[in-house]
Order: structure tokens, then C-alpha cells, then sequence
């Protein structure tokens, strides 16, 4: 099939694909960057959950390294990200395969985010994530 479209427009030609391939037409369908968007899709979900993981650390670390800024917006923040990754991982059970390294390289991110926002030292903060995903997903864990 046509491959300068899949450059050119890249919604046509997911339509046209798409039409081929409920059709029943695979032989005409363009294989091999239809596999090559199946496997973007996949590393989309995987980024949204490491996205969605340094959002959650990030604001375990506010709530535990500025304890006198606690308050309902940080609670919320951090059950909104709870839940977001719930959600997440509901629809993409095999990413539970990822959480060690997603967890890993979240916390990177966030440790990058907290200095930031908070203004303090980047040393302030455990140079390893000081929560397991397992107990950050808690809902009555807030770290002290």
C-alpha cells in the first residue's frame, strides 16, 4: 500500500488502514508500519505509567519533606494519581510486570520536580525511592 501517506497524513491513512483491515484486505494493508504503531501504542502506555508514578512519588515527597504546607489540595493530589494508576493498570495488566523499573525511573523524574517546586536541595531527598509501589498506592500511607 501507499507508505507516502502514512508521511504525508498520517490520520487518512490510519482510516484507510483501518478500513483495509476490517475489510479483511491484509495483503493490502501496510504491515509492517501498522505494526510499527501497535508497538508506539504500547511504549505510550508504559510512559503514562512512569508519567503518572512521578506525579503520585512526587507529592509523597512534598507531603513528607514540607509537612507545614499539608493541606486538602496535596491529599487529593496524591488520591488522584492513586487512583489514575489504578485505572491505569486495570486496563494494561502487563505493565504490573514494569513496576520495578517504571518505579525507578519515575522517581528520577520526581526527584527533578521536587527540587523545583519545593526549592530545597536535590540532597534533601533519598537519593533512592524511599517507597515501594505497593506502599505508595496505600491508601493510608502518607510518609512522616
Amino acid at each position: 500500500m501507499n507508505t507516502t501517506l502514512y508521511e504525508q497524513d498520517f490520520y487518512a491513512w490510519a482510516n484507510q488502514h483501518a478500513s483495509l483491515l476490517r475489510a479483511g484486505r491484509r495483503t493490502d494493508a501496510d504491515i509492517a508500519n501498522i505494526a510499527e504503531e501497535i508497538e508506539s501504542m504500547g511504549r505510550s502506555e508504559k510512559r503514562e505509567l512512569v508519567n503518572r508514578l512521578a506525579v503520585l512519588l512526587l507529592h509523597l515527597l512534598k507531603w513528607q519533606f514540607q509537612p507545614g504546607l499539608r493541606g486538602n489540595s496535596r491529599r487529593l493530589s496524591v488520591e488522584e494519581q492513586r487512583y489514575r494508576l489504578e485505572n491505569h493498570l486495570r486496563d494494561n495488566p502487563s505493565l504490573k510486570a514494569m513496576l520495578d523499573t517504571a518505579t525507578d525511573e519515575a522517581y528520577r523524574l520526581a526527584l527533578i520536580e521536587a527540587e523545583r517546586e519545593t526549592g530545597l536541595a536535590r540532597r534533601t531527598f533519598p537519593a533512592v525511592c524511599p517507597y515501594g509501589f505497593e506502599q505508595a498506592m496505600r491508601a493510608d500511607f502518607w510518609p512522616e
